[in-house]
């Protein structure tokens, strides 16, 4: 090689060194930048074509290496539309296209680490770069998935669905001794509600019900057992009040209760005022229950429809033993419907699935962060804002759920640490220097040669 071939290769090395400089300040202006991926460099020599023992010094250039695939380290955050992938896959984003909002055009969809999402003004979960998330939209009553292709996450600021109650949950115990009104510990019976004196037989079973001008009678004669509001399918509550009325004694075992629920408050006359449930509940002598574990609860109650909704008192859920006041201890009682809500807040469980809170309390699945894998991660174009493009190196994506990987509350920093790439820059500083060393040196040789013939 020649001092001139020497030359040129000096000039290959601080242009290399040069490119290798302009990743590194990248680098480094981007050492805050959500989800940002550094750049590294790798340098390739260039070896020209010589006989053996004849080889020459090579020049070298220098490429960019992706770095799509190292994970940042992860930060919490306040805003509970942020998420972070904790492990390997991208989000599946859409770009905006000008004024005309966000598009399905092909080859509009991107991939990108950057997690800090927020709701736009349409109910898109757009990022700090401007692209919008991708995912599986959940259907709110089931929680199932309502397709199998990611499509764009929109969320309907619109009111929650009702659900009508269909289950009643209720736990408590009855007194052995129920302590009415009318009962006298020396008049045996008188705790008991027979149909002595009711206009109709309010024991009769699915038949039986209190006349308005019983109902003060029938109060005499049975005890509170509580209220539960249900919700019919218009999400309308229906205030459900309960009362309990026994209705045998049994030597040995075997005490008979029913359950009342008032129909109409106002009721006079010959109409309804309570309503029996339909179910006799018998007890044995350890006061366990042995028949009646359910009973449904359907009708109306001053006015409102309400049920069939299944009350239901579990294993040992409902028992009769002695109370010191004579009265129903009702431990728990709730039911499973709700009215409509509207949407207070949007945030991001665990496993990545966006869920909407209610004014009614709820917590509905909207939408799941569906992640995309690649089998060539750094082989991915690309583009601004922390986005990817897909390539020929990279493989087409496989869409995976994101499961316990993504990270509700929470951003990945960028991969760049400042006192790594200062230390590239002074090794490349260094070795930027000493080609400059190299040229000069060269010009000093050939300066010797000119001045051979003065």
């Amino acid at each position: 090689m020649s001092v001139y071939g020497a030359m040129l290769t000096a000039v290959s090395g601080m242009r290399a060194q040069g490119a290798a400089l302009e990743n590194i300040s990248g680098n480094i202006a981007n050492s805050r930048t959500t989800g940002y991926k550094r750049v590294d460099t790798d340098f390739l020599d260039l070896i020209p074509d010589a006989p053996l023992h004849r080889e020459q010094g090579a020049s070298v250039i220098a490429n960019g290496r992706n770095t799509a695939a190292l994970q940042g380290d992860l930060t919490t955050t306040q805003v509970g539309t942020n998420m972070a992938i904790n492990g390997s896959g991208m989000f599946v984003v859409q770009s905006r296209e000008g004024a005309t909002g966000l598009t399905s055009l092909p080859g509009a969809e991107y991939y990108t680490r950057r997690g800090d999402f927020e709701l736009d003004r349409d109910g898109y979960l757009v990022n700090g770069s401007g692209y919008a998330l991708k995912g599986l939209t959940l259907d709110p009553r089931t929680g199932a998935a309502t397709g199998s292709t990611p499509s764009l996450i929109r969320i309907d600021a619109g009111n929650a669905p009702a659900r009508a109650s269909a289950n009643v949950a209720y736990r408590g115990n009855l007194p052995s001794y129920p302590a009415t009104a009318a009962a006298d510990a020396a008049v045996p019976g008188s705790e008991l509600l027979t149909s002595a004196g009711f206009a109709v037989d309010p024991t009769a079973g699915g038949a039986g019900y209190v006349t308005g001008a019983d109902a003060s009678r029938f109060l005499d004669r049975s005890i509170p057992g509580g209220a539960v509001t249900l919700y019919n399918e218009q999400g309308a509550p229906v205030d459900v009040q309960l009362r309990w009325a026994k209705t045998q004694n049994a030597a040995g075992g075997g005490d008979v209760w029913n359950l009342f629920y008032q129909e109409n408050a106002t009721a006079t006359g010959a109409a309804p005022a309570w309503r029996n449930a339909g179910t006799a509940f018998a007890f044995d002598a350890a006061g366990a229950l042995t028949s009646g574990a359910t009973v449904s609860l359907s009708g109306t109650a001053n006015g409102a429809a309400f049920g069939p909704a299944a009350m239901d008192f579990g294993t040992g859920g409902l028992t009769q033993f002695a109370s010191g006041d004579g009265q129903a201890e009702i431990n728990a009682i709730a039911q499973d419907g709700y009215p409509s809500g509207t949407l207070d807040s949007v945030t991001v469980a665990e496993g990545g699935t966006v869920v909407g809170v209610y004014s009614n309390g709820q917590v509905l699945g909207l939408a799941k962060v569906a992640l995309a894998q690649f089998n060539g991660d750094n082989g991915l174009k690309r583009r601004d804002g922390g986005a990817f493009e897909q390539t020929m190196e990279s493989g087409a994506p496989t869409f995976v759920d994101g499961g316990r990987t993504v990270v509700g509350g929470a951003l990945e920093n960028s991969n760049a640490d400042i006192s790594e790439e200062f230390s590239r820059m002074i090794v490349t500083q260094q070795a930027y220097s000493a080609n400059t060393r190299v040229i000069s040196t060269s010009q000093q040789m050939l300066q010797d040669v000119l001045n051979i013939i003065r």
